[in-house]
């Protein structure tokens, strides 16, 4: 059900009731004050410099339930969730809707060196847990009291979604995470069994264009909702016919996903060979090269041996880095090991040069104690770390909250917002690097972080850094990030921390940096000459011009929080890691333990123009022939190629090495007066799929609690924000369009959305009584990428006026 929806001007109700008032008489028929609005489906709001509009819905209250898409909506508590295609009708019918929108994701794949595409070995993940869409599949959140969480990114370079349906499309939230930390996500197209078979030979056994329906339906998806490629898994014999178009099929798929997803990936699973057999061969070889040869790399089978390794390195050739590995961590079969002996597989993988390809390693959370579940994930991969090169993250501005995406409680910025667990990917923040960190000599020196539920500045969880200052030593420092990034001329820096307990150590921000070029440094203070790694001065006087940003900077925060703010000038600089260094007291020479909780790092670009980050539309592309200097530009270009060969923040970029075709990701003009510009306002926010409930505590009678739910949809530009936080204000009456209604001072935080549309669940609101209408206020606020709150007046709203039916 849609609320019919009129247009209501504050000011020119304000008019008529002065009017009114000073018995001025009621203006002239027919002008647009005196016309009864008319109820209209989905009229959108007009704001105006002058006069502040609202978009007004109208709803009579009515228990008779209009059915919601099961694909898109849980059937239960109609809130919207991820989905799979279980056949090959569905993935050919399929097309784009406006339920789909919720599933698209946010964030596009970060920048990262070194790119994918370059020959270092690489390790993918393969995510296969109890059948898949758990609770994961809820894109909103849900609340769960100990649900899986991973936050190593940095140590894995691709994700893989695995279930057993047909078309498995990851779940967003799982993209949003991983593309954050520029992990690329892959869905996964599964055929098993006869049915498998069935349709292996409805779309392979006939001519091409079968296959390439199937493959541009695939790409399409991929495209579509925003991650960036396929497992191919096909788990039963084919056909002569079918297997001869299998290699065809995987090219065409591979080119086409490769020109509409930049940086796209095809991978086949170790299954069928090429005379159509199911014949799994634990390696890369002569009866499955075809594929190999066809797509982007090949998943082998988990039964592998050292000599299968050995005599995959004359097939692999120069493409070994595309060959995966599989490594089962539920150790089943005949493996070199698994579980917490994952390491001996990685030990040997590696000792060839392959990639790693592991499978399941939620075995952690699966068949181990849920209550020693961080203990366990740290111990897995910190076994495998010797094995799992990192990448750096090479986009700015750079923030996180450490939040994992779930915690006992939900924080804004030290003020609790509510209470009770909650659990919601999209909302995990970019992780550090984990692990424990020992200083030389006898080892009594170190420094260990951790996952840290039990606080949090900003979101559901920080970062815990334990450690031990030894006599010997001044202080022991601990990288939590490595990034590549190209910084423009000034960049400014906030960490939020809080030490425990009683103690004179002392936090600092450190940071390293490269020389691209000619590196000049100010506002840093250099640790020693040969070193490129700097302690940062706190702004002791913030510039006025960042009063909104660092309001804060130096001052006591609720809940013990301190926060610290930087100014760095830079130029020719590459930024190549953030430290937090901890230090002994002057004169000290006892050894010093500390506790520290860490609430968020920010490393923030002046913003471009007065109206927003400017940002190019996707797809633009620049030919750049090797040799040849690409664009000059007045201020910083950001540019990723389709296949990541080239990552890069200057004016103008260095020339490439290949021949390629660049996509335009950011244009941006410094101007550090502008840092903090005002976003655009969110606009046109409708309300529609409106269902009414009595309370569950009142079944019978006249309830007078009603649960609504219902969904929001509005227009922003969605390269300017992290996300849209949701806040609603109700439960007044509305018994004159006139009255200035008394409202509480905050509004009410309903729930965080990364897409241009929310549903509402099940909010309890007061009925109305006969002949009154009620009024809830519905406000979106937009989160720019620095993380800070803007004002209201750059806030979206709409309001739904309901009464009790005649």
């Amino acid at each position: 059900m849609e609320a019919a929806a009129v247009t209501v001007t504050r000011s020119a109700t304000r008019r008529r009731r002065e009017r009114q008032l000073q018995g001025l008489g009621a203006p002239k028929a027919g002008t647009q004050e005196e016309q009864e609005p008319r109820p209209r489906r989905r009229r959108l709001g007009r704001r105006t410099k002058d006069d502040e509009e609202e978009t007004v819905f109208r709803e009579v209250v009515s228990f008779s339930l209009d059915p919601l898409p099961v694909r898109y909506y849980d059937k239960d508590t109609t809130k919207p969730i991820s989905f799979y295609l279980s056949s090959l009708e569905e993935l050919l019918a399929w097309t784009p809707c406006l339920e789909d929108g919720f599933n698209v994701a946010l964030e596009p794949l970060a920048c990262r060196q070194p790119p994918l595409s370059s020959q270092r070995p690489r390790t993918l993940l393969c995510h296969d847990m109890m059948g898949g869409y758990l609770d994961d599949r809820f894109i909103q959140g849900s609340v769960v009291q100990t649900p899986y969480a991973f936050y190593h990114w940095q140590c894995i370079d691709v994700f893989v979604y695995f279930s057993h349906h047909t078309v498995t499309i990851p779940p967003v939230g799982w993209t949003n995470a991983a593309h954050r930390h520029g992990v690329c996500v892959l869905g996964t197209f599964i055929t098993e069994w006869n049915e498998g078979g069935r349709l292996c030979e409805a779309f392979l056994a006939g001519d091409e264009r079968s296959y390439q329906a199937v493959a541009d339906r695939l790409v399409q998806i991929a495209q579509f909702f925003r991650f960036d490629g396929w497992l191919i898994n096909i788990e039963n014999s084919l056909s002569l016919a079918a297997v001869g178009n299998m290699p065809p099929f995987l090219r065409y798929l591979t080119t086409q996903l490769h020109r509409q997803v930049p940086g796209g990936l095809v991978l086949w699973y170790d299954s069928v060979v090429q005379s159509g057999q199911l014949k799994w061969q634990d390696e890369l070889n002569q009866h499955n090269r075809v594929f190999f040869d066809s797509c982007d790399g090949f998943f082998t089978n988990y039964n592998w041996r050292e000599e299968h390794l050995e005599r995959m390195l004359g097939q692999a050739g120069e493409r070994r880095a595309d060959v995966y590995v599989g490594v089962d961590v539920f150790a089943r079969g005949n493996v070199v090991g698994g579980r917490f002996d994952t390491d001996k597989s990685l030990e040997l993988i590696r000792k060839h040069g392959f990639s790693v390809a592991l499978f399941a390693p939620g075995w952690v959370y699966e068949c181990l104690e849920k209550k020693d579940f961080f203990q366990n994930q740290d111990k897995f991969w910190g076994r495998l770390e010797r094995y799992l090169p990192t990448h750096s993250i090479c986009s700015l501005p750079f923030v996180t909250s450490f939040c994992l995406g779930m915690g006992a409680r939900r924080v804004c910025y030290g003020q609790e917002e509510a209470v009770g667990p909650w659990y919601h990917l999209s909302a995990q923040e970019i992780q550090p690097l984990f692990g424990e960190h020992r200083l030389g000599g006898d080892g009594r020196g170190w420094v260990r972080t951790h996952c840290c539920l039990e606080d949090a500045w900003h979101g559901g969880s920080s970062l815990l850094v334990r450690g031990v200052i030894p006599p010997e030593v001044g202080n022991v420092a601990v990288r939590l990030f490595s990034l590549q990034a190209p910084v423009p001329p000034r960049i400014y820096l906030s960490m939020v921390y809080k030490l425990e307990g009683p103690t004179d150590v002392t936090v600092a921000l450190e940071l390293t940096t490269g020389d691209a070029g000619s590196c000049h440094i100010g506002g840093i203070s250099v640790l020693n000459e040969t070193s490129s790694r700097h302690s940062l001065r706190p702004l002791r006087v913030p510039p006025t011009k960042l009063a909104r940003w660092v309001g804060r900077c130096g001052r006591q925060l609720s809940g013990g929080w301190v926060q610290r703010c930087y100014e760095v000038s830079l130029r020719g600089c590459l930024l190549l890691d953030l430290l937090v260094c901890f230090s002994r007291p002057p004169g000290g020479w006892e050894e010093e333990s500390f506790t520290c909780r860490l609430g968020e790092i920010q490393v923030m670009l002046p913003r471009g123009a007065p109206a927003g980050l400017a940002v190019c539309p996707a797809g633009v592309g620049v030919e750049a022939a090797p040799g040849c200097p690409l664009l000059g530009f007045s201020g910083e270009l950001g540019w990723r190629s389709q296949g990541g060969e080239m990552c890069g923040l200057g004016s103008p970029l260095p020339a490439p090495r290949h021949p390629a075709v660049l996509s335009l990701l950011s244009c941006q003009v410094v101007d550090a007066a502008s840092l903090l510009a005002p976003l655009p306002q969110v606009q046109a926010v409708t309300i529609s799929h409106v269902r009414w409930q009595p309370s569950a505590s009142e079944r019978e009678g006249p309830p007078s609690l009603l649960q609504l739910s219902c969904t929001l949809h509005w227009s922003f530009l969605l390269s300017q924000v992290r996300c849209f936080r949701i806040h609603c204000w109700g439960g007044t009456r509305d018994d004159s369009p006139g009255r200035e209604l008394p409202r509480p001072e905050m509004p009410m935080f309903l729930g965080l959305a990364f897409a241009t549309q929310y549903r509402i669940v099940d909010l309890l609101v007061e009925a109305a009584r006969p002949g009154q209408d009620r009024r809830m206020e519905f406000l979106v606020e937009p989160v720019p990428k620095e993380g800070f709150r803007v004002p209201q007046a750059e806030w979206g709203r709409a309001v739904l006026l309901y009464s009790a039916p005649a």
